[in-house]
């Protein structure tokens, strides 16, 4: 990492002028120095000084946490090489396992021609006969309703990030409301248009329907209590809204970089999907006997199939947690570049660097970061299947809300973890220590997520697709006659559009995240890169053992 006197970027520190590099919680005077005593340099001052040249590493960064990288990529050829030999080494009989007999001169099973041409004329007769007009139709407009849904979602998140950033306390107020009003419309409506129609009502009688209408007007009164109870945060939440919106609206290009980085997954998704059905194809057609000494053809997998899925699908998942690691590290590494950059400054291929070192030197990091959420993954769903066992007891209800504490505390600890690695090119176990110790010599919350902002942005995406599908609705009740089909593609074209604004949530979650790192290490140095920042971040709360030791106020440099 490089020291402050090496940045371009270095502001003008107001804190302490004659020692600029001097942490805010350091007040401690510097000891006399003896002569004629040779001391040893003291383990916690070079530690001191290493947090003191914490900033964002520009220059060339050394390759960390190989070894993971290195594990990944066995994992991933292991799953391609068993892969390639499960299409080589394939049964083309098995789908044919009813046109084979027993036969019992050879001991064995038999192809029975007959059958077989039985079975393929069957299946072409099926497939002829699965299409219909109706079906066609339904077919043609839900296509066309997801592909206007999916061209109108780029406006739709741009429209929106720019309302956030100009307009974010009239864009919150106004959709407050709505956050109560849609789903009581939503509940009412629905229950009035199944009393109304008699093939609704037959189907769910009364007593359910009330049941229903009960239950959303609960979990309404919930979200009522959620926005009461945190009312007092709203302003603040507004501040640090906007300043996210802007730092976003000066990195359009990751609404291009991290799509792709989806589409790749994808892409290399195929294959192993591929690989998985020819591998369900390798094995053999064996007798099986049954009572009165009767044999019956069966299938029979080969004894490594099992194992193969279970490689694949860990490799997909840790594939696939890997690639969110790497979506927050560029969006981490574009942002701190925009923060420690000059107000009259833009930073020069931000995106791309980020890009590139998520790639390169930090790859193994990546893969570590994306393995530790992988396994806290699969043990939260190991959790979650053991309780739908509903094994009694009370040491079980105990370690069930151990592990889940601890799941918390590591996805806590991950989440700013990696943002500090794309900060300053560190390890992940360096970045994790490093980040704790930052936040925690600032007196910041280390847990600090700023649930308020990421309810309100659901709340707005939530608003907006509501909107959208009720005019999609309308719309295809009024130009097609598909009756109660059209409720259906409405639904889908709202679950494609939250999915669009969901990724755009998120990604405005890791600005947020991340300038809140770049704030603590402002702070740490006593230093400010953006003014504007630290009025609105000043104001956060700090850790509960420690209260706020100074009033709110305006910064100037």
């Amino acid at each position: 990492m490089g020291s402050a006197d090496e940045d371009p970027n270095k502001p003008i520190s107001f804190y302490d002028s004659s020692s600029p590099s001097q942490p805010l919680l350091s007040t401690k005077p510097s000891p006399i120095e003896e002569p004629t005593t040779t001391s040893q340099p003291d383990p916690s001052e070079s530690d001191s000084n290493q947090y003191l040249q914490i900033s964002y590493n520009y220059g060339p960064r050394p390759f960390k946490d190989l070894p993971f990288l290195v594990l990944f990529f066995i994992f991933v050829l292991t799953t391609f090489g068993f892969g390639i030999f499960s299409i080589c080494n394939r049964n083309s009989n098995y789908s044919n396992v009813s046109a084979f007999v027993y036969s019992a001169t050879s001991s064995s099973c038999v192809k029975d021609s007959a059958s077989l041409s039985l079975s393929l004329f069957d299946s072409w007769v099926l497939v002829g006969s699965g299409f219909s007009s109706s079906s066609s139709d339904l077919l043609r407009a839900l296509i066309w309703t997801l592909v206007v849904t999916l061209i109108l979602s780029v406006p739709i998140c741009f429209f929106l990030l720019l309302l956030l950033k100009r307009y974010t306390k009239q864009i919150v107020y106004v959709s407050l409301p709505f956050f109560v009003l849609v789903p009581v419309f939503i509940n009412v409506y629905w229950f009035v248009a199944c009393t109304l129609s008699s093939t609704c009502s037959d189907a769910l009688p009364l007593v359910y329907r009330i049941l229903v209408l009960v239950f959303v007007f609960l979990i309404i009164g919930v979200v009522v209590w959620i926005i009461v109870a945190n009312w007092h945060r709203i302003e603040l939440t507004i501040k640090i809204i906007g300043i996210a919106s802007d730092a976003l609206s000066k990195n359009l290009g990751l609404f291009l970089v991290l799509p792709l980085l989806t589409l790749g997954l994808v892409v290399y998704y195929a294959p192993i999907v591929v690989f998985l059905v020819f591998s369900r194809f390798n094995g053999k057609i064996v007798p099986k006997d049954e009572s009165d000494g009767l044999y019956k053809c069966v299938w029979k997998q080969d004894s490594w199939v099992p194992a193969y899925f279970t490689l694949a699908i860990l490799t997909m998942l840790w594939s696939l947690t890997a690639m969110v690691e790497a979506q927050a590290y560029v969006i981490s590494g574009t942002t701190a570049q925009w923060y420690f950059s000059k107000e009259d400054k833009k930073p020069r291929q931000s995106i791309r660097s980020s890009l590139r070192n998520a790639l390169g030197p930090s790859s193994g990091t990546v893969c570590l970061s994306g393995l530790v959420i992988c396994v806290v993954r699969v043990v939260r769903a190991a959790v979650d299947s053991a309780r739908q066992e509903d094994v009694p007891g009370c040491v079980n209800l105990i370690l069930r809300c151990c592990v889940n504490t601890l799941l918390t505390a590591v996805e806590f600890l991950n989440k700013f973890t990696i943002n500090f690695a794309a900060i300053t090119g560190e390890g992940y176990c360096s970045s994790a220590r490093m980040t704790y110790e930052l936040l925690k010599r600032n007196l910041l919350s280390a847990v600090f997520v700023e649930t308020v902002s990421t309810r309100l942005l659901a709340g707005i995406i939530f608003v907006v697709s509501a909107f959208y599908t009720i005019a999609a609705c309308a719309i295809l009740q009024g130009v097609t006659k598909l009756g109660v089909d059209s409720y259906f593609i409405a639904a889908l074209a709202w679950v494609l559009l939250i999915v669009i604004l969901s990724f755009f949530v998120h990604v405005l979650d890791g600005v947020i995240d991340t300038v809140y790192i770049c704030f603590a290490i402002d702070r740490d140095r006593g230093e400010v890169y953006k003014t504007h920042v630290h009025e609105v971040y000043v104001h956060l709360p700090i850790s509960r053992n420690h209260p706020p030791s100074y009033a709110p106020r305006t910064l100037s440099v």
